[in-house]
């Protein structure tokens, strides 16, 4: 029995899932203004005639790109958390997934850092940034009060604030790995997360209020 044949909505994913994998790559190499759209779709094995099949624009293609890394990292990590049997497996597995993504670590960081900086310079992509960064960061703040509360002790601030604490260091940290890899360890983002928790957590266990989960 041969293969099995796609059907018309399976092969125009199928192309769009290339286009996007072909732009990803070029706009990590030569930037979002550097790249044509005859490129990403000579990239993909394509025509320009697809690429307009399934995309408006180059600042449509930003878009899809943007959400589409938040949702696989949400679900990649999601899918630790699930597989995890302590905080402290949970970390381990965080390592382990930094360290696989670390191969790949300079082509990823490039490409979302040209994401965010054409979104910041086109104004009408400006809202899907921000919603793309909401995203991350409700998951994160989901995280802390899990827990937090796994330690019986209240937040010490608003979980959003602590989510957007960690969630702005996460960037920063990454480059300054890359830039001093032989400095800074690549588990670097973990170790910031584990230190930040444990710090809020003896903080909130030292400073009950009346809302405090923490036991007498």
């Amino acid at each position: 029995m041969g293969p099995k044949r796609l059907t018309r909505e399976e092969s125009r994913q199928r192309t769009k899932d290339r286009l996007l994998a072909a732009a990803a790559e070029l706009f990590a190499e030569r930037g979002v203004t550097g790249t044509s759209i005859e490129q990403i779709a000579e990239r993909a094995g394509y025509t320009r005639g697809a690429f307009y099949g399934n995309f408006a624009d180059k600042h449509e293609v930003v878009r899809e790109l943007l959400l589409q890394r938040t949702r696989t990292e949400m679900r990649e990590v999601e899918e630790l958390s699930r597989e995890a049997q302590s905080f402290g497996d949970l970390l381990d597995l965080l390592r382990a997934w930094n360290r696989a993504r670390a191969q790949h670590l300079t082509p990823w960081l490039s490409l979302r850092l040209e994401l965010l900086l054409h979104a910041l310079r086109t104004p009408q992509l400006r809202p899907d940034l921000a919603d793309r960064e909401l995203l991350a960061r409700d998951a994160i703040g989901d995280g802390i009060r899990r827990e937090l509360a796994r330690r019986n002790v209240r937040p010490p601030a608003d979980p959003a604030f602590l989510a957007l604490v960690v969630h702005s260091l996460e960037d920063g940290l990454l480059i300054q790995h890359l830039l001093r890899p032989e400095e800074i360890s690549g588990d670097v983002v973990v170790d910031a997360v584990e230190l930040l928790l444990d710090s809020w957590a003896a903080l909130g266990a030292a400073t009950p209020g009346p809302n405090s989960v923490a036991g007498p």
